[in-house]
Formats: C-alpha cells, structure tokens, sequence
C-alpha cells in the first residue's frame, strides 16, 4: 500500500476517535472562546475532524505529484470522505445543529453515487472524483467544520456562517450528484 492510500486509510481510523469526541462526555469541561462557549471535547473533536478533512487534500497531492494515484486510491479516498462527512452530519443531527432533512439528503446523494461507481467499477470503468465533487466535499468540510465549532468565529457577529454553508453544501451536493448521474447515465440506460 503507497503513501497516499496509507494516509487515506488514517482518515478512516480517525472517523471513531472523532465520534467518540464528539458523543462522550469526558467532563472536561467547558471552553470560552470569542464569546462563545462549547465543551472541550467538542473543540478536540473539530480538531480531529478538520485534520482527517486535510489528508484529503494531502492525499490527492502526493499520489498526483509523485504519479502514485492507484484504483484503490480513487476507490478509498472519496468513500474516506463519505464516511467522515456523514459521521459528521450524523453527530450533528444529534446535537441539534443541523436539520436532518438536510443530512438524508447529502447521505442519500453519497449512497447513490457510490452505487453508481460500484456499477462503473463493475464494468471495468473506476471514475476519479470531478471538481463539481471536490467542491461539494470542501463546502461540506467548511460548513461541518463550523458547525462542530458551533459556529464561534462567526457568532460575535452574528452571521449565520455554519447555516449559509450547510444550504450551500446541499445546493452543491444535489447538482454534483445530478451532473455525476447525467454524465454516467448511459450505465444506466445499458444496464441489464
């Protein structure tokens, strides 16, 4: 296993370090910050998830820079994202910070286009992520980032940042799932 899926594969280990963070109290305490206040292990659990959202991009940059990128990397690396970003969403309905109707629909986008690349996969055919993907991934980091950090920087100014971005994050989830489904659509049609 190369560099780039190593560290891919780290992403995944982090995803139950990051829930337990976020779901256990360790009675740690809590943290003042700009204003605003959230438990320790909320804030560790940010930290944790912001650094797994990084390797993405390191990920992608190694394997591209030193001609390391693999099927299995175009395979893991968007299922890593898939995983950490609906733990994420998932935590986040639980603490109230975000609407699950919001949340069924990113993760039912992520279980369909995962569908539809085991199909491709099935057929020979592994597809990389386009950049209407890689931006639907960055405004989810964004906006799930703030909203782990219940929304702190923002909140002395009293702009719902971590809201706009999830709406943004759905916008983008629902057009990059269209146009992944559009332009494999002819799998689809010839699927028997």
């Amino acid at each position: 296993m190369n560099i780039p899926n190593q560290i891919t594969v780290s992403r995944i280990i982090m995803i139950p370090i990051f829930v337990a963070f976020m779901l256990i109290d360790f009675g740690w305490g809590d943290l003042t910050l700009l204003g605003a206040t959230l438990p320790v292990e909320h804030l560790i659990g940010a930290i944790i998830f912001i650094f797994a959202a990084v390797t993405d991009f390191i990920d992608g940059y190694y394997a591209r820079k030193h001609n390391l990128v693999t099927k299995m990397g175009m395979f893991l690396d968007p299922l890593a994202d898939k995983l950490l970003v609906s733990a994420a969403l998932i935590i986040l309905v639980e603490l109230g910070f975000a609407p699950a109707w919001i949340v069924i629909i990113i993760i039912s986008r992520e279980f369909a286009v995962t569908g539809l690349r085991l199909i491709l996969a099935n057929e020979g055919e592994v597809v990389a992520a386009k950049q209407l993907g890689k931006i639907k991934m960055w405004t989810q980091i964004i906006a799930v980032s703030a909203l782990l950090l219940h929304n702190i920087v923002f909140e002395m100014f009293s702009i719902p940042f971590a809201t706009i971005m999830l709406y943004v994050t759905l916008i983008f989830t629902i057009w990059s799932g269209w146009d992944y489904f559009y332009a494999n659509r002819r799998v689809l049609l010839d699927s028997k």
